[in-house]
Formats: C-alpha cells, sequence, structure tokens
C-alpha cells in the first residue's frame, strides 16, 4: 500500500478508483473538521481538496507524512504553497482541465451581455416585445485586455479569434508567451486600450483588491469588466460605484469578493450588492464558469496522472 489518502470534499469517481487501483487507502472525510481528524491527520500522505478548507502552516506541520495535496480545480491560495514546498509536500492542481469550460462560459456572458439577450429574455416573458431598446452592441473591431495569461486567460483568447477583436494581454510573470493573434502589452496599455477587460489573476498578497476605484479610473476607454478568477482581486463595491457613475460600459463576474473563504456562497448580501445584482448593465453567475458536465471527469484525470508520476516511497 501506498499509504492514506484523506479526500476532504467530493471529488470524481475517475480520482478516487484511479487512486485505489494505484495502491492507496481514501478515506472520504467530506464534512470533517482537520481538528476532527487528528488520529488520521498524521497518517495522510496525500490530501484531496477543493477549498472547503483553509489548509495552514499549522496544518502541514502535523501532517507528518504528508506527500502532496492534490486540488480538483485551479486556485491554490487556500493552502499555504510556501510552507507546504519548504516542507517538501508537492501541491498539484488541474487548471488544464476547466479552462474550456471558462472560455466558453465567458465568450457566453459576453454575448448575452452585448446584445441584451438576457434582458430580452426577460422582458418577453413579461409580454413585452421590445426591438428598439434591445438593440445589441458587436464586440467586431473591440480592442479585448486580458490581464493574466495563463490557463484561464489563454483559453477565452483563443475562443474569441473568430470576433474580429483585437486581443491584447498582459501577465507580470509570463512574457513571450503569447501566440501571434495577441499583443503583449504593458499594465498602463492595457488599461488605456481595452473596451473589454478581462480579469485572470491568481489571488494572492499581491493582486488582492488590486482591480479598485484607482485602478479602474485609468482605464480610460470605460471598459465592459469581466473578472472570473477569484472574487477578493476586484473591490466590487468600487465597480459599482463607477458603473453608476457610467465609468464602465458593464460588468461582468462570476466571483464576487463577498464569497465565503470556501468559495461556496456569499457572506452576506449588503444593499448595494443587490442594487449591483438589479443594474441591467450587470450579469452574475455563482462562480461557474469552470463547471461543466465534461470539466469535472477532465479535471479528475488530470489531477490523477500528475499524482501517479510523483515518485512515492512505499
Amino acid at each position: 500500500m501506498k499509504g492514506l489518502v484523506i479526500a476532504l470534499d467530493p471529488s470524481h469517481d475517475i480520482l478516487i478508483h484511479g487512486l485505489m487501483q494505484a495502491g492507496y487507502q481514501v478515506e472520504n472525510h467530506h464534512q470533517a473538521s482537520i481538528d476532527d481528524l487528528k488520529t488520521r491527520w498524521p497518517e495522510a500522505v496525500g490530501l484531496i481538496v477543493r477549498g472547503r478548507l483553509p489548509i495552514n502552516h499549522e496544518h502541514l506541520q502535523q501532517a507528518t507524512s504528508l506527500q502532496w495535496i492534490g486540488r480538483l480545480g485551479s486556485g491554490l491560495e487556500h493552502i499555504d504553497v510556501v510552507a507546504a514546498t519548504k516542507m517538501g509536500i508537492t501541491c498539484y492542481a488541474a487548471p488544464e482541465g476547466n479552462r474550456v469550460a471558462l472560455g466558453e462560459h465567458l465568450v457566453g456572458m459576453l454575448l448575452a451581455h452585448t446584445h441584451k439577450v438576457a434582458l430580452a429574455h426577460e422582458q418577453v416573458k413579461q409580454g413585452l416585445w421590445d426591438r428598439e431598446s434591445n438593440t445589441g452592441w458587436e464586440i467586431h473591431g473591440s480592442t479585448v485586455g486580458i490581464l493574466g495569461y495563463g490557463h484561464m486567460g489563454s483559453a477565452f483568447a483563443e475562443r474569441l479569434q473568430g470576433f474580429g477583436c483585437q486581443l491584447i494581454a498582459h501577465d507580470k510573470y509570463r512574457q513571450g508567451h503569447c501566440p501571434s493573434y495577441v499583443e503583449e502589452v504593458s499594465l498602463l496599455e492595457l488599461q488605456q486600450r481595452s473596451d473589454i477587460l478581462s480579469i485572470h489573476l491568481p489571488l494572492n498578497k499581491e493582486t488582492h483588491a488590486m482591480v479598485d476605484g484607482g485602478f479602474l479610473r485609468q482605464c480610460e476607454r470605460h471598459p465592459l469588466i469581466i473578472n472570473s478568477s477569484r472574487g477578493a482581486v476586484v473591490r466590487s463595491q468600487d465597480a459599482w460605484e463607477l458603473l453608476k457613475e457610467n465609468q464602465l460600459r458593464g460588468l461582468l463576474l462570476d466571483v464576487v469578493d463577498l464569497e465565503k473563504a470556501s468559495l461556496l456562497g456569499l457572506r452576506n448580501q449588503p444593499d448595494w450588492f443587490k442594487a449591483m445584482c438589479n443594474d441591467p448593465r450587470t450579469l452574475i453567475t455563482p462562480h461557474v464558469a469552470g463547471w461543466s458536465e465534461q470539466s469535472f471527469p477532465r479535471m479528475a484525470s488530470i489531477l490523477l496522472k500528475k499524482i501517479l508520476t510523483y515518485p512515492v516511497t512505499e
């Protein structure tokens, strides 16, 4: 046996069965806290997580047998990756698995917003047939800025190729990686030129609340803002205030900074958030851009392959 794996969150059979076939003992503890697992925690060589619980330095110190953590998803912000790395614990994620779903979701949100699909549908349901006020806005000829050109930013860009947009991107840590149809620019140029600005940043100390009122006021073309990365990257209330001032074209949000740390629901819904949700210039979905029937098994397969390529001492 290769050792004990604790699954802290629901996963997919492809991953669980694959680990068992490889010789791991897998225990599901989907409702347990880490304190509840005191007797099993030091024995675990692997963890399967999605984000329900934060895993900090103290938790890692107590996991004396731990060799790897597998995240069924993309972000690792709820794990102290720096501490894990120092302890020789490998952290895996599977952003390759849900990039297709996210790219398609964002294109869908973008077109639904610019061509007023959701608004027109609601009016038709109420018996209204108003063509004049539901005139759309073509994204053809627009400059689409992509902030962060990793798995998700590139997935969005790939799907926009046929729309006649000019694609520009800025990534502080990746230069020279963009394909020929994407122009790499500075952050300031991205702010100055974008008609549509899509944010694809990991959440860390540097990016927390990075897109605030000051950042958005430097966006000269009053862009349509898209965020599908992490809610805390954008100060939602700042964005809402600028939208009310007509300093932004609209807000397309799959994530908001009111989400719980687990990303499972909202902490609260203040009045400004309710007003923002009801504004026709906004379109908000509940952190599902990367979710699809295909993305879960794909992420599970990718994560399994990564875990099994790590040499574990029996």
